[in-house]
């Protein structure tokens, strides 16, 4: 794991704008549980005067960081409970928590996706509960209804699941996770600087009662994508454009990447209505950031002059058994 010095200076990190979508915060049953509680809030990429931003998106398939985004594997300082049934809505923003808040850049179509593993996650345990794409495909060239940009986005950011029935009580994470189709039409492993984009972001919870339903097996992150699957190379444009990039046939379907919903999962996953945010809407600028596995920490001058107090190297360690989050003070 990181020495003592590398992880305080990751936990001062903050946001700021110019920052790609990730998770705010969580309701449960309507009540906001505290803005970036709970959630494994990504690294940001450069200083902010150099126009940096969290959730830089995940392209190879091949990484650790496919699994929960860079800083995965460090554990936020606190966990939300929760009991089976409850009602979870993830807060998704971009600059801003509130309705104003553009969310995803308006070309970023493509599918939304959420999993459940045990905490830690082990081989094949990130099981399906909910997932939506194409949700409404019309014939070319009208465009059709993408899960990111025509539910989640239009809907203030809001994402929603259900804890599956009788649920065993302990710890978990959700990863929740959105992927964009618009440099989609070619392969990340032929072409680098294209291929599909995913943001994938984790939350920790600790579901409570009586229940004695065990997960099944599932998938793994990296390894439950594939280059060659039809949900991740896919030319966007036929559903969203009245003109297409690709020379060959114009197709409207789409193929959700992954493994089918799991039967334990809730056949219905609707929206609650929400209470208002409890919290700061808005995050102070970042002074640390991860570039090539590298952390900067460093002061400003005016928030023009940046001044480097420190680097050290980064690298994913996922522990194989369950730590209990070291007591923090307030993150942000």
């Amino acid at each position: 794991m990181f020495s003592a010095s590398v992880l305080a200076l990751l936990l001062l990190s903050g946001s700021s704008a110019n920052a790609h979508t990730y998770i705010w915060g969580v309701f449960v049953n309507g009540v906001d549980q505290g803005t970036f509680r709970g959630i494994r809030t990504p690294a940001y990429n450069a200083a902010p005067n150099a126009g940096g931003y969290a959730n830089s998106p995940v392209k190879d398939l091949g990484s650790i960081d496919l699994r929960c985004n860079v800083l995965g594997d460090i554990q936020a300082p606190d966990t939300i409970k929760v009991q089976p049934g409850d009602n979870l809505t993830f807060d998704w923003h971009h600059d801003y928590r509130n309705d104003t808040d553009e969310i995803i850049a308006f070309s970023h179509h493509g599918p939304s996706l959420i999993y459940i593993s045990p905490d830690p996650p082990t081989e094949n345990s990130f099981v399906k509960l909910w997932h939506e794409g194409l949700y409404e495909s019309l014939p070319h060239p009208q465009p059709g209804k993408w899960s990111t940009t025509s539910n989640i986005a239009k809907n203030f950011g809001h994402m929603n699941v259900r804890i599956p029935k009788d649920l065993k009580a302990g710890f978990y994470l959700i990863r929740a996770e959105m992927i964009g189709l618009h440099e989609g039409d070619a392969s990340y492993a032929v072409n680098p600087r294209r291929g599909a984009q995913f943001y994938p972001d984790c939350v920790q919870i600790e579901v409570t009662g009586d229940g004695t339903i065990e997960l099944p097996e599932g998938v793994s992150f990296p390894g439950a994508y594939n280059y060659s699957d039809p949900g991740i190379v896919y030319d966007i444009y036929c559903s969203t454009e009245t003109k297409t990039r690709s020379t060959g046939p114009c197709t409207t379907t789409y193929e959700i990447p992954g493994p089918t919903v799991w039967s334990g999962a809730w056949a219905e996953t609707t929206a609650v209505s929400l209470e208002p945010v409890t919290d700061t809407t808005t995050a102070s600028a970042w002074s640390t950031w991860i570039k090539n596995s590298v952390v900067t920490s460093a002061t400003f001058s005016d928030r023009k002059t940046i001044t480097v107090v420190g680097t050290s190297t980064y690298s994913a360690k996922w522990s194989t058994t369950y730590q209990t989050p070291a007591p923090a003070t307030k993150r942000w």
